[in-house]
């Protein structure tokens, strides 16, 4: 009798262990219910980045947003209601473009398998088919992921990490959600693609102690050259966040970090530690030797943070909207 207790708070400890890590995911999950929906989100999606190449980052971040607050569950999609403004009202995600290109894939998925894949399967496939449409990597995507039906902007601002985090809080912020320093600087690769507005760097530039001066952590070459595009008001400018390729998906990042012209405070912060530093200097040195087979592993792993699955949450009719 005690063996068989024993047995069966181990099996539920270990079932919830497993949804949470995303073990109710699975390749070819709809494979019955809708087989051609990986298909019809590569179109869409070449559609999409085709006619704004630009957006490509923004759907890319917009999967780590949504990862990193209540798990990959599309709460990032979800619009504010009468008392309760929602995740994309936060300030870490006001810049971020594309919601309306989800609810476009979206559409079209629904007339073709109604109600039956959830949004946060489509923006973890859209994320990854617009990464490979600027010529990164190609990862399968297990799917299987509810739609959650709660979306609060104070969670998304004390979850996400910001620009100008160090490095001790940016390996905290990542080994909450079960990633570890690897991931970190793996996935801080995405930055070799897309933009930033001066705001969320200027303080390195003209007042990074409160005393008027810049972050010594950043090249002064590059420090004078930002300074010519960026005021120290400047809200609307943006800048390139890998200069010269920012449309291409590649391991130009870490040339520019190794160079000491990491934008934000959180890219500089890869060469204070000495596995980050060491991936860096590797990518940097070696053309990007590893970076997009250690990309596409990160991203599956930060694509199974708690999940729902199962009877949990729902299949959204419209990602702005519960149903």
């Amino acid at each position: 009798m005690a063996f068989t207790k024993h047995f069966l708070v181990i099996f539920v400890f270990l079932a919830i262990f497993n949804i949470c890590n995303g073990q109710g995911l699975k390749l070819g999950f709809y494979k019955k219910t809708c087989p051609s929906v990986e298909a019809i989100v590569q179109k869409e999606t070449a559609r999409i980045i085709s006619a704004a190449p630009t957006l490509a980052a923004p759907l890319l971040r917009m999967h780590f947003h949504d990862c990193f607050v209540r798990g990959c569950d599309g709460s990032v999609l979800l619009n504010a209601t009468n008392n309760n403004p929602a995740e994309k009202d936060s300030i870490p995600n006001q810049s971020i473009r594309g919601f309306e290109s989800i609810d476009r894939v979206k559409s079209v998925v629904e007339k073709q398998c109604p109600g039956v894949v959830s949004c946060a399967d489509i923006l973890a496939l859209v994320a990854r088919d617009a990464t490979l449409l600027l010529k990164g990597p190609f990862w399968k995507v297990p799917l299987g992921r509810r739609d959650g039906r709660v979306s609060n902007s104070t969670e998304a601002l004390f979850n996400l990490p910001p620009p100008f985090f160090n490095i001790t809080q940016l390996k905290a912020s990542f080994a909450s959600k079960g990633l570890n320093t690897k991931d970190l600087v793996v996935l801080s690769g995405s930055h070799t693609i897309g933009t930033s507005h001066c705001s969320s760097f200027s303080s390195r530039l003209y007042n990074f102690t409160g005393v008027g001066d810049t972050d010594p952590a950043l090249d002064s070459n590059y420090v004078a050259q930002l300074r010519r595009k960026c005021s120290p008001t400047d809200t609307t400018t943006l800048v390139q966040m890998d200069p010269g390729s920012f449309k291409t998906f590649d391991e130009g990042y870490y040339a520019q970090v190794a160079k000491r012209r990491g934008l934000f405070t959180s890219d500089s912060a890869l060469l204070a530690d000495r596995k980050t530093n060491a991936y860096v200097r590797l990518q940097a040195t070696s053309k990007g030797s590893t970076f997009f087979k250690d990309f596409a592993k990160s991203m599956v792993k930060m694509g199974k943070i708690d999940v729902l699955t199962g009877n949990q949450g729902e299949i959204r009719r419209t990602c702005a909207f519960v149903n």
